[in-house]
């Protein structure tokens, strides 16, 4: 998977399957000088009786000047829903405000309706269009062929599939003057008065493929500063095994993807793993970083019912 059941033995993070992080999007929008970052979470969503989780954060974190760590924060909550309705709050948080994982900051949007319908709900406010709710999943792969050891299937697991959306389009100068940024995404849910982090991620397929179960709650809870010190030597040893890397090539691949921040230089076009478009194919990438370039690509091809405009994620199945 992506970054689908990202709890340990694949499952969502606590059970709870909307507070689990599926994939992150960032790209440039069709209209110059603007940027996209799209935050999926709950796989395989059903298309009545859901909403977002009333008692979490749903945040995407941006790093403006390289340090891997927040300079910039969007976060979105949710009300309770009331007869299958719900409401979003927006909340932009910079400097110390960004670095905690509470939806502080000023708001930018409140009382957004989310759409659970084909009919996505789409909200202007100043320069930033924001919108959020019930959408087709982007992600594709072979994932039986994948499990059963690249016997290809020729089947789109996510074919199918649909996800809860959000999606914030800014202009670039938002992001800071240097055309390089960071982004990452976090889940949160508040626990007996406390919020705690339940997941997080950046590039797609890494916690499923990299980390043991005993420790997936902990990456969930961690901050990508700390990633290269306490996940390089695990992870080099999960490439050599599965592709029989040396360790420096390991540890090369492994600067691709560690700390677990999506880099994306808006002077170039996105493209994984600058950044990350709705049609990139993530998991023929993963594949050939596991093997050395042993197991190419998945047969899989991205979906076609993409939108053109805004919020870009495809209707509902």
């Amino acid at each position: 998977m992506s970054h689908h059941l990202s709890g340990p033995n694949l499952r969502s993070p606590e059970g709870d399957a909307r507070l689990d992080l599926t994939d992150l999007f960032a790209f440039a929008a069709p209209e110059p000088g603007r940027t996209v970052l799209i935050m999926n979470v709950n796989p395989v969503a059903p298309t009545g009786g859901q909403a977002f989780h009333p008692e979490a954060v749903y945040r995407i974190n941006v790093d403006t000047d390289g340090d891997n760590r927040a300079d910039l924060a969007f976060s979105f909550t949710f009300s309770e829903p009331v007869d299958g309705a719900q409401t979003m709050t927006v909340r932009r948080a910079t400097g110390e405000g960004a670095r905690g994982h509470e939806a502080t900051g000023e708001p930018l949007v409140s009382g957004a309706p989310v759409s659970f319908t084909g009919t996505p709900a789409v909200v202007e406010a100043g320069p930033y269009r924001v919108s959020a709710g019930l959408r087709s999943d982007p992600f594709f792969a072979d994932l039986d062929g994948i499990v059963h050891e690249f016997r290809w299937t020729g089947v789109d697991w996510g074919a199918d599939k649909n996800v809860f959306g959000i999606v914030l389009e800014a202009p670039d100068a938002e992001f800071g003057a240097a055309p390089q940024i960071g982004v990452w995404a976090r889940v949160s849910v508040r626990r007996d008065g406390r919020l705690v982090s339940v997941d997080r991620g950046a590039h797609p397929s890494l916690t499923a493929y990299f980390n043991e179960e005993d420790v997936k709650d902990a990456y969930n809870a961690g901050e990508p500063a700390e990633d290269w010190q306490t996940y390089r030597e695990p992870w080099t040893a999960r490439l050599q095994h599965f592709g029989g890397y040396t360790t420096d090539a390991a540890e090369a691949q492994l600067r691709i993807v560690l700390p677990d921040v999506l880099r994306y230089d808006r002077a170039r076009p996105a493209g994984y793993p600058n950044g990350r478009t709705l049609s990139d194919d993530v998991t023929s990438a993963r594949l050939s970083m596991l093997t050395d370039g042993t197991v190419p690509t998945d047969h899989i091809g991205p979906h076609t019912d993409l939108l053109p405009a805004f919020p870009y994620l495809g209707h509902p199945h």
